[in-house]
């Protein structure tokens, strides 16, 4: 039987205020779509990375150097209008965890799990990928 290692999952969350418009053709009238007109949210972002820590510092993960790859992100949307962003697309929750997931992944090894919420509403979204 094989040694067993222990796991660690640390999450780091980062929040950003942002306006943007949707276009939603599921509203009948077009008129009653608030969405369509430009309105903003406090979103929360948080990332979760997932790993063994290393042997001589302990850490899944050194938090100065992660809290500044979630700065660089963090910094493409801070009060920013979403419908600009290259790359986004519509400003839905679930695309916003594809872009942070992206804009991540090549950096941190060990991504797990992105959270985007909006606690004043008090919905969220989470994106995990697995291998298949």
């Amino acid at each position: 039987m094989g040694e067993t290692r222990a796991q660690f999952t640390l999450s780091r969350s980062f929040v950003f205020e942002a306006a943007h418009t949707l276009v939603r053709r599921d509203i009948d009238p077009p008129s009653m779509d608030a969405s369509r007109r430009i309105h903003g949210h406090s979103y929360r972002a948080t990332v979760e990375i997932t790993g063994v820590p290393t042997g001589e510092s302990g850490m899944v993960i050194d938090l100065a150097r992660l809290d500044g790859v979630l700065s660089q992100v963090s910094n493409r949307l801070d009060h920013r209008l979403l419908d600009d962003v290259a790359g986004l697309g519509p400003a839905t929750l679930e695309n916003l965890c594809v872009f942070i997931w992206r804009a991540l992944a090549p950096q941190l090894v060990g991504l797990s799990r992105v959270t985007v919420g909006r606690d004043a509403r008090g919905d969220a979204c989470s994106l995990s990928m697995r291998d298949a």
